[in-house]
Order: C-alpha cells, then structure tokens, then sequence
C-alpha cells in the first residue's frame, strides 16, 4: 500500500518496491533485497565499496538500511538522501520512499525531509515533532 504523507511524498511497503511510476523518483531505503539487487551482492558488503552506503541509478536512490537493535547513524547516507530528493522535490517530482514494511525507516527518512526542506514538521521541540509525527504517520 502507498500512503501520501505530504502533497508529491509517498511512503510503502517492498510490496511496491519494483513498480515503476512515470516521473516519479524512487528512495528504496532497505538492504535487503533492494540494495543488494542494484548492487549485486549477497550477505555483505565491505565497507570500503564504493556503493557500501548508497547506489543512485538515474532517478532510483538504493540505500544501505537495516533495522538494527540499537540505533546505527551513517551520515553520508543521510545528507546523500536529502541531497537526492531535494534535487528531485525542487523540479517538482513525486518522491516514493519504501522500507521492508513501510513502518520505520520510510516514514523516518520521509518526515526527516518534510522537517529538514519542506519545513512542514515542527523542528523547536522533540515533543511537538513527535506529536506532529505521530499525527501524519500513526505506525
């Protein structure tokens, strides 16, 4: 299922994950089985890959992404992802962001954006960003 979280911001699941949308542009922040499918591994790759984090092919970013016990912050996927879909936001395309269920990291990366470029989520308080969350985004 595709949910909009903002006028041209979609989330989803990896149920949608190979559909291909005319003029839209595709975040797929997942390891498996996106990232490695663009990449062409299995298991892992070392970290000195010059595609460890992130792969951009054309208008479909593929990112490195688990969804690890404790929290695991890499920067440069970060600022590539706002890099990306800023680019691709300013030309006024519709962004699609999907994880393995839609449920974490989708919905993160998205409301990270609509708060760091759009500004449409709260950034004085963790409280109001989180109530504000939980209202766009219940799962």
């Amino acid at each position: 299922m595709i949910m909009k979280i903002h006028e041209r911001f979609f989330i989803g699941s990896d149920d949608e994950c190979f559909i291909k949308r005319d003029g839209w542009v595709t975040v797929y922040a997942c390891k498996s089985p996106c990232h490695q499918s663009a990449v062409g591994y299995r298991g892992s790759l070392p970290s000195n890959h010059p595609h460890y984090l992130v792969l951009e092919k054309e208008n479909n970013l593929y990112l490195n992404m688990i969804d690890p016990p404790a929290p695991l912050f890499m920067m440069p996927l970060f600022t590539r992802f706002l890099e990306f879909t800023s680019a691709y936001w300013d030309i006024k395309k519709n962004v699609f962001i999907h994880c393995n269920k839609g449920e974490s990291r989708a919905p993160s990366l998205a409301l990270q954006f609509l708060a760091k470029k759009v500004g449409v989520i709260n950034n004085e308080s963790y409280k109001k960003a989180k109530w504000q969350r939980e209202n766009t985004y219940p799962l």
